[in-house]
């Protein structure tokens, strides 16, 4: 009886977390406006969609600032993570207890602050002060996907190749990286997961003349949702589930090889 109810409630959670999702999806392909009521199958609101060019041109900012802060923050997150492992055990402590506070900080204080921070030194607020701000809070992510692989490898090899006449460069190309690969994807994907569904952060480093996709969709819903909206809406979740698959795939994998 018991394991009855913890089946019952977990199916409860489940659907009250992923039935309004579904129905967005479902509500996305319905040819009529009316939300209450079906009129058919129709790919027409996708049209509509891939044909506005203020979505489209939100689209091109949302994935280009993904992308970049992504590859940067996985180089600035991987760099750092080989410092911070290579020092003693204060120091250490302490630089995990900074890389661990904009994780745990509320994304609106991150937000205003890089928004103030912005105005005082009187930068435009655009889109490279957006792509700043996403750097800014996936960089903590890549460094604690990479930080665990650092630790498993010997931690020998690099002086080592050292010893064998390999410059610091080349023993960091050949050696490190190969080691912690598992955790460096990791860290971009998570990155790039991050950075192209973040809102809040995005919502106060930027202008009205700069948008991606989720500040687009907060100004359009306080219009009126359209029903472009939705499928919108669901592309953006069916992309995201996807990335989160493989990045629990890649996570999954590598503690099996463990």
């Amino acid at each position: 009886m018991t394991k009855f109810f913890k089946r019952f409630y977990l199916v409860l959670v489940l659907l009250f977390l992923y039935l309004p999702i579904a129905v967005l999806i479902v509500q996305s392909f319905n040819a009529g406006i009316s939300r209450a009521k079906w009129e058919g199958f129709s790919f027409r609101w996708y049209e509509e969609l891939f044909s506005s060019p203020t979505i489209m041109q939100a689209l091109y900012v949302t994935l280009t600032i993904a992308l970049l802060a992504s590859i940067i923050s996985t180089i600035l997150g991987t760099l750092a993570a080989i410092g911070i492992h290579a020092m003693k055990k204060r120091p250490q402590a302490a630089m995990m207890t900074l890389t661990n506070i904009p994780m745990t900080m509320p994304d609106i204080v991150t937000g205003i602050s890089l928004m103030l921070l912005f105005i005082f030194t009187q930068v435009d607020r655009g889109y490279f002060t957006m792509l700043i701000a996403h750097i800014t809070f996936d960089t903590p992510y890549v460094i604690l996907s990479v930080l665990p692989k650092l630790r498993e490898m010997n931690r020998f090899s690099y002086e080592a190749a050292l010893d064998l006449g390999a410059t610091p460069g080349y023993a960091l190309w050949h050696v490190i990286l190969p080691a912690v690969r598992p955790g460096v994807v990791t860290g971009a994907l998570l990155a790039f997961t991050l950075s192209l569904d973040d809102f809040t952060i995005s919502y106060f480093t930027t202008s009205p003349l700069v948008q991606n996709l989720s500040t687009l969709i907060y100004s359009e819903a306080r219009k009126g949702i359209k029903p472009t909206m939705n499928s919108l809406s669901a592309l953006m979740f069916v992309t995201l589930l996807v990335l989160l698959l493989a990045v629990n795939y890649r996570s999954s994998k590598a503690e099996q090889a463990k």
